[in-house]
């Protein structure tokens, strides 16, 4: 099937060198120059042009939650509508339970700072919120956290518009008034610092859009009074693309709980790592429950990715001859 792709405007240079990547491995292995094409533009009418062009049967995209829905919009709109498997906003929540917080939570504390900041955070399973039960331990943990940011130098992001929403959607967050700011990065001009904030899960609870992603290295800390409100709060969540648990062996009845019920909100569950990092596998699932994606069953990574382009078709009682070119003979050979 024939791939178009629109080149991203932010780095059509990279877009370039990729794309010829592509097209010199179709002509080594003598498959058609028109399976993959790309189009540059700068703004979205080339993107709005192709998922309504009558060639184009489906859409992946990865993006924002406005771009992916309007795209949506448009598909649905066709005379044969097709999917859209778009992959939006995730927070990625991390759940540090009280076992993990007594043993390591200097060591959960380097793994967090270190996977939010990942990239200046412009990582899709970039961990957005960090949940634990309230105390001294989380405190403690909390603030090894921030004293971990100081040392992280303000990053370049990769436009002025992400960088732009980055700054508002912090402010927005900075200026809530159940919202404490623990640690904000200084930065000057283009490169952006890395912000903690934290609330509390009842906070939370009554004002959902504190969970928004802020698509950047800035994560929200929530503690939870109880164990009966952090399963109250793993209601609460919206859909991501990933939660983690970090746990010991004493905390295993709790996440037995907490897993019940996150796991009807994600799509990867990891115990005792970090989201970032997605392994290209038959068995990795990157997606999730809206509005993380739009087709939770979809991945975007991994060997089943292709999935989203292919259509079953039943051939019954059909003789060999009649099939399509492709399959002529393949019933033969696999007996």
């Amino acid at each position: 099937m024939p791939r178009d792709r629109q080149g991203a405007p932010a780095h059509p240079g990279t877009s370039e060198l990729v794309a010829d990547a592509i097209v010199d491995v179709l002509a080594r292995s003598s498959l058609p120059a028109a399976t993959f094409q790309m189009l540059h533009g700068a703004d979205h009418a080339v993107g709005a042009v192709l998922v309504q062009a009558p060639e184009v049967r489906a859409v992946a995209f990865t993006g924002s939650f406005g771009g992916g829905t309007a795209l949506d919009r448009l598909a649905r709109a066709r005379p044969h509508p097709i999917p859209v498997f778009a992959e939006m906003g995730s927070s990625n929540p991390i759940v540090v339970l009280p076992g993990a917080l007594a043993t390591r939570g200097d060591q959960v504390a380097a793994q967090v700072a270190g996977s939010m900041t990942l990239g200046a955070g412009q990582f899709c399973t970039k961990p957005g919120v960090i949940i634990g039960l309230a105390g001294s331990a989380f405190d403690a943990f909390v603030a090894e956290v921030a004293r971990t940011l100081e040392g992280v130098a303000p990053a370049t992001m990769l436009t002025d518009g992400i960088r732009a929403a980055y700054r508002a959607g912090v402010a927005d967050l900075a200026a809530s008034p159940v919202v404490d700011v623990v640690w904000r990065g200084d930065a000057d001009d283009r490169p952006v610092g890395p912000t903690l904030l934290r609330t509390t899960a009842a906070a939370v609870i009554e004002r959902p859009g504190l969970l928004d992603e802020v698509f950047g290295p800035a994560a929200l800390a929530v503690a939870c009074a109880d164990a009966g409100e952090l399963l109250a709060l793993a209601e609460a969540l919206p859909g991501s693309l990933t939660a983690t648990l970090h746990l010991e062996d004493a905390d295993l009845p709790l996440a037995a709980e907490l897993t019940e019920v996150v796991v009807e909100h994600v799509g990867r569950l990891i115990v005792n790592g970090v989201p970032t990092g997605v392994i290209v596998s038959p068995s990795q699932h990157h997606g999730g429950p809206y509005p993380a994606t739009l087709d939770a069953r979809a991945t975007s990574v991994g060997t089943a990715a292709v999935e989203r382009f292919l259509r079953p078709v039943a051939f019954q009682d059909v003789p060999e001859a009649l099939l399509p070119a492709a399959l002529q003979g393949v019933a033969a050979s696999d007996g």
